[in-house]
């Protein structure tokens, strides 16, 4: 692990990075958008501070039952984040030290951090064309300490989860899914929410669904996970004066409840614009040759959180975008098992060739519901001027 004496720099550096993309006119941030009916919330948000119930308050409850509703699950857990939701999951599955969980070497680093700070060793397998886990690599991972599969469904396509649960179900282990990209995902007709043991959602403010802060929540059909991750959530309360388990506190703000539910009700327009946006930059940017767009299934149906595509000369085309005002990002450069964090995992480069070569080549474009056609129009245009 990392020797906290050692460190370099942890100043804050979000500020700084919020000040610079700001400057960009076609932004990956689209939070004054979305939130320009900000008036709305906040005359709900001072019936809280008039209750007074800003913690767990029935906001909270609303909002559980509304998302276990269009999860199609039978339950739904409000969390502190979604890091949170994937610990908690993890823990309320008994995963603990000495346990591996398996997952793909291509994720954001709170999937590896969540499963780290539970106590286990991530098993990392590579990914497919599609920036999704390769199940075909799952089955050589399994060991006796091996606990749970954790499949990450990256940019909100769901991953290959017949494969997964069959493995699952061969071995007897949990999957738990993680789902932070995937509101409203499906796969096959069944919500991501509904895939595997438990599903975990994230509510960051750059996500399909989002809050003024931090959050979270889990989905799950099991009665015995569900009051295990309610209790474990809330300190192991059942009431102010008897703590049935000493546990976490990972609370979902009543307010940051607000702000989910007023969203919920816009979930499928958020949806829908950012799959036709996607569908529009496949179509304009599939005669690039220097481009290569993942995989689109036809039994999946993919939300885009994220618009990445592999490309040729990828840091030069990102300065480009970026000169000409475009917040062209990388998600993300460098795969886990190659992060300063993993190196007492003794991973090597080309371990996992194929995450490594997405990492080298991936770019994302903004997606969001608010991105004119005038404005993909002028992204495409910049695209395929600098390839010739």
């Amino acid at each position: 692990m990392k020797d906290f004496n050692n460190m370099v720099n942890t100043k804050n550096y979000l500020p700084e990075q919020y000040k610079q993309n700001d400057k960009l006119g076609i932004n990956h941030n689209y939070l004054k958008q979305q939130f320009s009916d900000h008036d709305i919330i906040w005359s709900k948000i001072r019936e809280v501070v008039i209750r007074g119930d800003f913690t767990l308050g029935s906001e909270v409850d609303l909002l559980e039952k509304e998302y276990a509703q269009i999860s199609g699950t039978n339950h739904a857990i409000g969390v502190g984040s979604g890091t949170d939701a994937i610990f908690l999951s993890l823990k309320a599955l008994g995963v603990g030290q000495g346990d591996e969980v398996i997952t793909t070497a291509f994720t954001f680093y709170a999937t590896i951090g969540a499963i780290v700070t539970a106590g286990a060793k991530p098993i990392f397998c590579d990914i497919r064309e599609d920036y999704n886990i390769d199940p075909s690599e799952i089955e050589s991972k399994i060991t006796p300490a091996t606990k749970a599969i954790l499949p990450v469904h990256w940019s909100g396509k769901p991953c290959d989860m017949d494969a997964i649960e069959e493995i699952g179900k061969k071995y007897n282990l949990a999957i738990v899914g993680d789902a932070c990209h995937a509101i409203s995902a499906t796969y096959k007709g069944r919500t991501a929410g509904s895939l595997g043991s438990i599903a975990c959602f994230s509510f960051h403010p750059l996500k399909n669904l989002n809050v003024w802060g931090d959050g979270g929540i889990i989905t799950t059909n099991s009665d015995k996970l569900a009051d295990k991750l309610r209790l474990m959530r809330n300190h192991g309360l059942v009431g102010r004066d008897e703590c049935h388990i000493f546990s976490y506190n990972s609370r979902l703000d009543t307010i940051q409840a607000v702000v989910a539910r007023h969203l919920l009700g816009k979930i499928n327009h958020i949806t829908e614009s950012r799959v036709a946006h996607a569908k529009y930059f496949d179509r304009e940017l599939s005669s690039v040759s220097q481009i290569i767009i993942p995989n689109r299934d036809d039994n999946i149906y993919q939300v885009f959180h994220i618009y990445s595509i592999s490309c040729q000369r990828r840091n030069e085309l990102k300065n480009y975008l970026i000169e000409n005002g475009v917040d062209a990002k990388v998600h993300y450069p460098i795969p886990m098992h190659l992060q300063p964090a993993a190196n007492y995992l003794d991973h090597r480069k080309g371990d996992f060739p194929i995450a490594e070569r997405i990492a080298d080549s991936t770019i994302s474009l903004p997606v969001h519901e608010f991105i004119t056609r005038d404005q993909q129009d002028h992204v495409i245009k910049l695209i395929k001027d600098f390839y010739g």
